[in-house]
């Protein structure tokens, strides 16, 4: 259980108790003047009650959140020294002893797995993994995902390994903070680490702009993703790095202008064709402009004069009339024209 969910558990009878005093006072209130005054300051003292409950929970939660803060902060130093270790401080752990919590790990796109893959295919590992004991004789991967998936690939029975000391809460924030340092790491990979730190420590956009270190209009556009359609998010999924935070938080706002369907559309073409770009998949989500359509113009005339035009766009007729009785004759002819409708159209007699 992660530490806020054990202060959240240590303070829920609070609200309780106060619940309960509050409806005793209410159902028994006085009907006399000192019953009413001692009411009054009954309700005063529930207040403070109330007052101080509040700050012990305020108090707890910064203590909470200074002990996450601390223990990430020691998670990280940890995984770099790790990380950083030569080959022969580490021991070989079995592959197939070494498991993967879903999440942890990042999304490489096609070109960097198979960089990967060919240099560890024919080079020894330079950078040991991180993991971490568990039950049954089996270790939980930290840090090095891939490398692990990789190994398995080319059926190679053992890794360079160091292991990781410390709580299960220090390893997910410190497996998070792992995949938010590496280089070249896509927004949406950002993201999935972002929510992950939210959901398991607790922590709030402004706690993670100043942990990650990033600017607040860079995490701003990083959390945009959370804005985009589940759909579209699973795409994404597959190929992170093909969408960028500008991207997404731009089809983000089409998404809330009521065009979800087609914002999943253009990010499943982006995921699909490598030739299509960022901009265009923006464009393909956007609205299209109405046309407006040219309106088709019928002249009459008796002889070389003209009498009128007639012109039809859409649903609209207009008729112009030419000449000194242009006024005269589109008097009368109004009048013929509503008479056809009703008769004709509406079928009045």
């Amino acid at each position: 259980m992660s530490m806020a969910k054990k202060m959240a558990e240590r303070t829920s009878g609070i609200d309780v108790e106060r619940s309960k005093r509050m409806g005793s006072i209410s159902e028994n209130a006085p009907a006399t003047s000192t019953g009413r005054l001692l009411d009054a300051q009954l309700r005063v003292n529930d207040a403070i009650d109330r007052a101080d409950a509040a700050e012990s929970r305020a108090a707890q939660a910064e203590a909470t959140r200074v002990t996450l803060e601390s223990s990430l902060a020691e998670a990280r130093q940890q995984l770099a020294r790790l990380e950083a270790s030569p080959t022969s401080a580490a021991e070989d752990v079995l592959v197939n002893s070494l498991i993967e919590v879903p999440g942890r790990r990042r999304i490489l796109s096609t070109e960097e797995y198979a960089e990967l893959r060919s240099n560890l295919e024919a080079s020894a590992l330079i950078h040991p993994i991180v993991y971490m004991p568990v039950a049954d004789g089996k270790n939980e991967i930290i840090s090095g995902h891939n490398r692990v998936h990789i190994y398995r690939e080319l059926e190679r029975e053992r890794i360079k390994a160091v292991q990781f000391f410390g709580t299960q809460d220090e390893a997910e924030m410190g497996a998070a903070f792992s995949n938010l340092l590496a280089p070249s790491l896509p927004d949406f990979e950002k993201y999935r680490q972002f929510e992950r730190m939210r959901k398991l420590s607790g922590f709030s956009q402004s706690d993670i702009i100043r942990l990650s270190g990033l600017t607040q209009g860079h995490v701003a556009r990083i959390f945009s993703f959370a804005n985009l359609p589940q759909k579209a998010k699973d795409l994404i999924a597959k190929s992170p790095h093909k969408l960028g935070g500008h991207a997404a938080q731009k089809l983000a706002m089409l998404s809330e202008q009521g065009q979800g369907n087609q914002v999943v559309e253009a990010i499943g073409r982006l995921v699909a064709d490598s030739t299509l770009t960022q901009e265009k998949a923006i464009a393909l989500a956007s609205p299209k402009p109405k046309v407006a359509s040219l309106p088709t113009v019928q002249t009459f005339s008796r002889g070389k004069r003209k009498v009128c035009e007639m012109s039809v766009r859409n649903t609209v007729i207009g008729l112009r009339f030419s000449g000194k009785d242009g006024q005269a004759l589109a008097t009368d002819w109004s009048g013929k024209i509503a008479e056809f409708i009703k008769t004709e159209l509406i079928g009045e007699k």
